[in-house]
């Protein structure tokens, strides 16, 4: 029995103990939350920028102080303690901070009621609300009429009224700094327009002044693209006019038509009308008006239209075949100044007995020390252009040395020329490519092609198309030049040149600009052919020249392989013969008997027989597209060592590109006797 009251003892002993700790916990909560409030009190205080409001502040601090009852409320507080349950203690409303707000349903004027004084807002003044927004909800509060019960404030905190002078006073500099500059850049605007004004040509230039009504443009075309398309019309109308049985309209718009023709004729600007070509513009307005109102239907009218740009393109199509015929037939003639030059050449070497003379200097024809040099035409000009070209920028006169192979019609002429207009310093030789006993159809697969009936009957034979209805592909490759040994005589240099090591290839449409002796020096690094690449970007590359639809093409060369030109090519001969370079040749030609590999010329069997054999030379070098590109840099130009008049403008044409013609023409010899008796002038 006694063990049991002891134990009984102990329980109420330790409950009384938790009690105990209970209380002091709750009370230092409690005394925690009331200091909290107070530093809140003091630390948050609302700002009052007004006199207003300071006198509001002041009437409330007055008013609190006159009610000392309000202090000796009991506010009943609930909280939930460390272990969950829900405690209810009282707390004086003295004890609370300033941020806790009376609320008032009433006007401030009268007395606090009982319930107005049990209703306590636990909703505080935010701490980040600005002097301004209180200032603003005072003012709308004033504005809208209504008074709001007045809360008790303390005055702002010393550190805050500082930060937010300074920010003042940044605003106010901030601003007069940009009002002083806005009003230097007005002044700055204001002298420049005043300069500009002072500076402008006000005077009036007769019709040509922008600031005079009657300006005209002298390139514009307005008129004449109006009267174009009027002419367009009517013909389209007519049509309607003539299948509906409107003479009078059909007959109207014809004349019209013819007469608008006529006043445009060939213009392609206003200044070239005829004066009274207005007139006829508008003369033309009206028929077309009224043939509009009585013919307009939107479905005829596109019907027709559709028609005639059909047939136009038919006619472009057809104008564009008849000029490519045209070039090429101009390409292929040859003007009669150079016709006479090898007429009047041969005539006198024979009536003067020049057979049996030779040029001096044989025994530097086969030094290999020398600068040698491989033209082969038939030209008579172009290769004494050529020569002089050469030898005026050459250095070491005495160690150059022209190999020049020409058929058998021109051998008189090309000999005579060179005997009389012998270049200084250098050497001569001429050449009959006829003598070339070696170079026969059992050796030469190009012979034998050129002699097979095929390439007779793709050339000569009547029913070809070689009209004006012709395209330029099958025209371009019927030149007379593809069928000329001289043409592929490139191909056998170590025969023509036996004991030679290296030879500098020219094209008797280039010109030469600079000194080409150090060509000879060039490191070919074990290639044979030294050339410039033409590739640019995706243009003449391989696939441009050979077929690689077939497969032969396709599994031995890369049709992006890039593509290089004749016409200045250094050759290294003792390579060319290591490698059989003719051999290559002879293959590939027999390969391409029915022309399914490529079609006709030098240049594609020249990329594939030097394919992996080209060592690539600075562009400044050579420089190509003087015959067909008129839109080529002239400082390349200007800078290149040799320029190449590829195409079919060649200088000696008519056809020419006028800007290019002069880098030609400045070696030629006008002053010699031959070229002035065929009327060769300048």
């Amino acid at each position: 029995m006694g063990a049991i009251l002891m134990s009984a003892l102990l329980v109420a002993t330790f409950l009384l103990l938790l009690d105990v700790n209970h209380v002091f916990a709750v009370r230092a909560q409690v005394s925690h939350i009331s200091a909290a409030l107070q530093r809140e009190r003091n630390m948050h205080t609302p700002l009052y920028d007004c006199p207003h409001c300071i006198d509001k502040q002041d009437q409330s601090n007055t008013s609190s102080t006159s009610r000392p009852d309000v202090k000796d409320i009991d506010i009943i507080v609930t909280y939930s303690d460390h272990s969950g349950a829900v405690q209810v203690r009282s707390i004086k409303s003295g004890d609370l901070s300033a941020s806790w707000v009376w609320k008032s349903p009433g006007d401030v004027t009268h007395d606090l009621t009982k319930n107005s004084l049990s209703q306590i807002v636990h909703d505080p003044i935010p701490p980040k609300m600005s002097s301004r927004d209180i200032v603003e909800d005072s003012s709308n509060d004033h504005q809208s009429g209504v008074e709001m019960p007045q809360t008790q404030a303390s005055p702002m905190h010393p550190v805050k009224l500082k930060r937010q002078m300074l920010r003042r006073e940044r605003r106010e500099r901030r601003t007069a700094d940009l009002i002083k500059q806005e009003k230097e850049i007005d002044n700055q605007m204001q002298e420049a327009a005043i300069e500009r004004a002072r500076e402008l040509d006000t005077t009036v230039r007769g019709k040509y002044s922008i600031w005079r009504k009657e300006y005209e443009n002298p390139n514009s075309d307005s008129t004449v693209k109006l009267m174009r398309d009027q002419i367009i019309m009517a013909k389209a109308y007519a049509t309607i006019a003539k299948a509906k049985n409107e003479t009078m309209l059909y007959n109207s718009l014809i004349k019209h038509s013819r007469e608008s023709q006529l006043s445009i004729q060939e213009a392609t600007t206003d200044a070239e009308l005829h004066p009274s070509a207005l007139d006829q513009a508008k003369a033309m307005g009206h028929i077309l008006a009224t043939a509009k109102d009585r013919l307009y239907d939107c479905v005829t009218i596109a019907r027709k239209l559709r028609v005639m740009l059909q047939s136009s393109e038919t006619n472009v199509n057809l104008s564009k075949k008849k000029s490519s015929f045209l070039n090429q037939l101009a390409a292929k003639t040859v003007p009669r100044p150079l016709h006479c030059i090898p007429l009047v050449l041969t005539t006198d070497y024979h009536l003067r007995n020049y057979e049996g003379k030779d040029f001096p200097g044989k025994e530097k024809l086969e030094d290999p020390s020398l600068y040698h040099y491989a033209i082969f035409s038939d030209n008579v000009l172009a290769t004494s252009v050529v020569v002089n070209s050469t030898m005026l920028h050459a250095k070491e006169l005495d160690r150059h040395v022209f190999h020049i192979v020409t058929d058998k019609l021109n051998f008189a002429a090309m000999k005579m020329w060179f005997l009389v207009n012998a270049p200084v310093g250098a050497a001569i030789q001429v050449q009959n490519v006829d003598d070339f006993t070696w170079l026969n159809s059992s050796y030469c697969p190009v012979l034998r092609q050129l002699e097979s009936s095929r390439m007779i009957e793709y050339y000569f034979k009547a029913h070809q198309s070689s009209s004006l209805t012709a395209g330029s592909d099958n025209l371009k490759y019927r030149n007379p030049k593809y069928l000329s040994m001289l043409n592929h005589l490139r191909f056998y240099l170590p025969e023509v040149y036996p004991k030679l090591d290296k030879v500098l290839f020219l094209d008797d449409d280039i010109v030469v600009q600079k000194d080409l002796t150090p060509l000879w020096s060039v490191n070919l690094q074990g290639m044979v052919n030294g050339a410039v690449e033409t590739c640019k970007e995706s243009f003449h590359r391989f696939d441009k020249y050979l077929n690689f639809s077939n497969p032969k093409i396709s599994e031995n060369f890369d049709p992006n392989a890039c593509g290089w030109a004749f016409g200045m090519n250094i050759f290294d001969l003792r390579e060319w013969r290591k490698r059989d370079i003719t051999g290559i040749y002879h293959h590939w030609q027999e390969m391409n008997e029915d022309r399914t590999l490529w079609k006709l010329g030098t240049l594609p069997p020249g990329l594939i027989t030097f394919y992996n054999l080209t060592h690539p030379l600075e562009r400044s070098w050579h420089v190509l597209g003087l015959g067909y590109d008129p839109a080529l840099n002239q400082t390349e130009i200007q800078n290149a060592a040799v320029v190449h008049y590829n195409g079919n403008y060649k200088p000696w044409l008519d056809l020419a590109i006028g800007k290019y013609r002069s880098y030609w023409s400045r070696y030629v010899m006008f002053d010699n006797f031959y070229l002035q008796l065929c009327n060769l002038n300048e």
